[in-house]
């Protein structure tokens, strides 16, 4: 089984035509900023380029600044083969400011005169997505407009901070920590400008902050702020965690200020995945809890839905079965409980409870799975008087950033405290996440048999991060015929892959632009180098075991040895390459990743 290149596809940013270079040669004036690109961005780059790009200041006294977008990806061989160059001045013999290539975008490059030339050359083999990036006149803090942290702990800041930000910014800052290291980001200041008529979190129009738990616009989108709510504290388990600053022309403001730190993630043999989210502790804030009513007398809010509150809970305006109440966990954790309670009216004393109820999840907040019981909607019986507390565990623990309750029965009228327990992918013994959600697993080390298109690349096949994902080319795939594959860099021990279906665009005959796809069964095979594939083995029919996948678009379900995530018990196995051969009882697709930890 070969190896076989792939398209790059996913799109990283969204550059202005008028002020974008993606020819490979031009002068440019630094008047207005503009962006340059290597051919195709951020698609692969094409072979035997020699690019030649030309910067120019309108004052003599004038300096450049170069800003790189985070994804970078150029061949990484001691930058022998493909790689650009930054020089300091016009002429062939100028001063080098730097030759870059792997996939760690460079620093702020800033010239010590007027003009800057770059150059861009690949050879014959190995391309990658390339570089994007920004150029314009340099002012005093826009250096710190591109970041890249990597010390345990440390501070970021707007430019300019305290003072006003500057107008027309696009920042980004990343935090990259090594590995078993959690990543928390806690704000000390927030103040960008707000939109007068926003609806609700992350509605921002003017300016504002995107937190990635991974690379921007390739990983899950934690959170949009802006105005002067500070956001909550961030906790990410991915390795990076990155943000993503934009401000208009307009109205400035005074920006933020951030504290990070890195901790090491402490991990024991005997760990339950079972450990309470935070809705009765707080952990959870407030403005995680959202309902689809509330009772007009603003007496039963979202936010006294926490287990044991002792003043009343969350009741809708109306008692239906088409009511639910939502908590947004911000980062994937893995489901495995939820305990209800019902209230008594301070009031009037009466008691309301809910008696049975079903479950939501999401890993959007867009695209929602009801969960199942084979074929069938779960339900799941709660309780009997207002009081007791009731735990039901989630039969096959699933993986979800958002949750919702929707009450099926009740008595005398809904109203509802609960809990919900579970754990972070993470926090088990050896399930590191390798790079495929986050993107620090560039798109060059994921291949594939065949695939339908840009959109349905290889490339695409990250876990949450879109809605589409890859698709083989044939309309209609032979069963084991197809395969997608990773290179994991170094050997490792993988012990386990967590599959997603999904939705999108045309895939495959009569599909609509709701198409929705996904892999029932497929197989693991795992090998040292790429040449040589053995396939996971059941112990007890000594044929390759069969992997389950989700058989519904948004589902998301782990197989593994790992306590947190229990349904397929494998073998670990040590690898460099690790390929899934699909079978296919009905439309083909997947979004996976595997999770392991170093030899």
């Amino acid at each position: 089984m070969s190896k076989r290149k792939i398209l790059q596809s996913i799109t990283l940013l969204s550059l202005p035509a008028s002020i974008t270079a993606t020819e490979c040669r031009g002068l440019f004036d630094a008047s207005e900023a503009g962006y340059i690109t290597s051919p195709g961005y951020p698609l692969e780059y094409p072979p035997h380029q020699n690019c030649h790009w030309i910067i120019t200041a309108p004052e003599p006294s004038q300096r450049i600044v170069l800003n790189f977008n985070p994804h970078f990806e150029i061949e990484r061989l001691d930058c022998k083969y493909d790689f650009i160059e930054i020089r300091d001045g016009t002429s062939e013999t100028a001063d080098v400011l730097g030759r870059h290539c792997s996939n760690i975008a460079p620093a702020p490059i800033i010239s010590s005169g007027p003009s800057l030339q770059i150059r861009f050359v690949s050879d014959y083999a190995h391309q990658g997505a390339g570089f994007s990036l920004r150029y314009e006149i340099f002012k005093t803090g826009s250096e710190f407009c591109f970041r890249n942290f990597t010390s345990s702990s440390g501070m970021i800041e707007s430019p300019g901070f305290p003072d006003k930000y500057p107008h027309n910014l696009e920042c980004s800052y990343m935090i990259i920590a090594p590995p078993r290291m959690d990543i928390t980001l806690t704000f000390l200041t927030f103040d960008l400008e707000n939109d007068p008529l926003l609806v609700g979190e992350g509605d921002c129009k003017y300016d504002w902050l995107d937190v990635w738990d991974g690379l921007p616009q390739v990983a899950p989108l934690i959170g949009r702020y802006c105005g002067t709510k500070i956001p909550p504290e961030i906790q990410s388990s991915s390795g990076l965690l990155s943000l993503s600053f934009h401000t208009d022309m307009a109205v400035a403001k005074d920006g933020f200020s951030a504290r990070y730190n890195m901790t090491h993630k402490e991990v024991s043999d005997s760990f339950h995945c079972s450990m309470a989210l935070g809705m009765e502790s707080g952990k959870i804030s407030d403005d995680q809890i959202s309902a689809s009513t509330t009772f007009y007398d603003n007496r039963w809010l979202p936010r006294q839905a926490r287990l044991n509150n002792d003043d009343n809970a969350w009741t809708p305006s109306e008692d239906s079965n088409k009511e639910y109440i939502q908590v947004d966990l911000h980062f994937l954790k893995v489901l495995t409980g939820i305990a209800t309670q019902g209230a008594i009216s301070k009031e009037t004393q009466k008691s309301y409870y809910v008696t049975t109820f079903k479950l939501e999840v999401s890993t959007n907040g867009e695209d929602w799975m009801v969960y199942r019981h084979g074929k069938n909607h779960k339900i799941f019986h709660a309780n009997t008087d207002p009081a007791e507390v009731v735990l039901n565990r989630v039969p096959q623990p699933v993986l979800a950033r958002f949750v919702r309750i929707r009450p099926q029965t009740w008595r005398n009228g809904i109203a509802l405290r609960f809990e919900l327990y579970g754990c972070q992918i993470t926090d088990a013994p050896c399930s590191d996440l390798q790079g495929l959600l986050s993107g620090l697993l560039p798109d060059a080390q994921i291949s594939a048999s065949s695939s339908r298109d840009m959109v349905w690349s290889p490339g695409t096949a990250r876990l949450v991060a879109s809605r589409s994902g890859w698709f083989p080319a044939p309309a209609q795939p032979l069963a084991g015929e197809e395969w997608l594959q990773v290179d994991l860099g170094v050997p490792k021990t993988v012990r386990g892959v967590i599959t997603q279906g999904a939705r999108g665009g045309d895939a495959g005959s009569g599909a609509t632009t709701d198409n929705r796809a996904f892999v029932r069964k497929y197989k693991v095979a795992h090998s040292l180098n790429a040449k040589e594939w053995n396939f996971i083995m059941d112990s007890k029919t000594s044929l390759p075991k069969v992997g389950e996948g989700d058989g519904w678009e948004n589902d998301v379900f782990a197989n593994s040895t790992g306590a947190a995530t229990p349904h397929w018990q494998t073998t670990e196995m040590t690898l460099h390459f690790c390929i899934c051969v699909f079978w296919l009882d009905h439309q083909r697709f997947t979004i996976w990743i595997c999770f392991t930890c170093k030899m």
